[in-house]
């Protein structure tokens, strides 16, 4: 029974509008591949930084890891901020969905953060005293931009193109770092928990932007939200290295 109904409500679903979610579909995939050819460039550059080349070759101390954990708790403490204002301001699906799962992850990560900070010997109240480089947090500057005056599709397709190339860049440091530094897995799961794909993100961010381009957000500012991010974590990377190589 359940099956014939589902078959007739594919057989009255007007041709035209399946015609025009399949148009909508191809035009997200035209706008994820042209996403790909522009920030190409630029994800070489995250994807080939000194910064991760000299911890592969222990040529970054250990003392110097302190400057990744501070910068990334003042990221993530102000990214819980951001993503919650999204939540807010997008409280119907998809936006909704893709958020919760986007807060829910970012909660976890602040969590593993410590538990790295404290393999290290960093105390909460030296992760609270740390002062941030201006250069390394501009991308969650951006990223509270995006939360105030984005919209959900832009965000999606900013994280659509951002979270892989971060991701990677966690997966080869939580290596080095175990490799080369002698800290055990459960210190590392900061790294796995960014460096492991997460099986739903790409489906719900695909919707979102979808939906938003049906309800006129320009794809010109879907692919500047993307490039803008993805510059910013070039910038994190950059600080990181010359702070750490001084």
């Amino acid at each position: 029974m359940r099956r014939r109904l589902t078959l007739k409500l594919l057989y009255d679903y007007p041709s035209s509008k399946r015609v025009e979610r399949r148009e909508e579909m191809q035009r997200v995939d035209s706008l994820l591949k042209e996403l790909r050819d522009l920030l190409g460039p630029l994800e070489e550059r995250i994807h080939g930084h000194p910064y991760l080349s000299d911890l592969e070759g222990r040529k970054i101390g250990r003392e110097q890891l302190r400057y990744f954990i501070g910068e990334q708790h003042h990221i993530i403490t102000s990214d819980l901020r951001s993503v919650g204002l999204l939540l807010s301001r997008h409280g119907l699906p998809p936006g909704r969905d893709f958020f919760w799962m986007i807060l829910q992850g970012e909660t976890e990560a602040l969590k593993a953060l410590g538990r790295f900070a404290s393999a290290l010997g960093v105390s909460e109240e030296k992760l609270e005293a740390y002062e941030p480089i201006p250069e390394a947090q501009a991308y969650k500057t951006y990223m509270a931009w995006l939360s105030l005056y984005g919209s959900a599709a832009e965000v999606a397709g900013a994280f659509l193109a951002n979270f892989p190339a971060w991701g990677a860049n966690c997966g080869r440091m939580g290596k080095a770092l175990m490799e080369g530094y002698g800290f055990k897995g459960e210190d590392l799961f900061f790294f796995e928990l960014f460096s492991t794909p997460v099986a739903e993100f790409e489906e719900q961010a695909r919707l979102v932007i979808d939906v938003g381009i049906s309800q006129g957000v320009d794809p010109r500012a879907i692919k500047e939200a993307s490039r803008m991010l993805q510059g910013y974590e070039l910038m994190f990377w950059d600080a990181l290295y010359n702070v750490s190589s001084k």
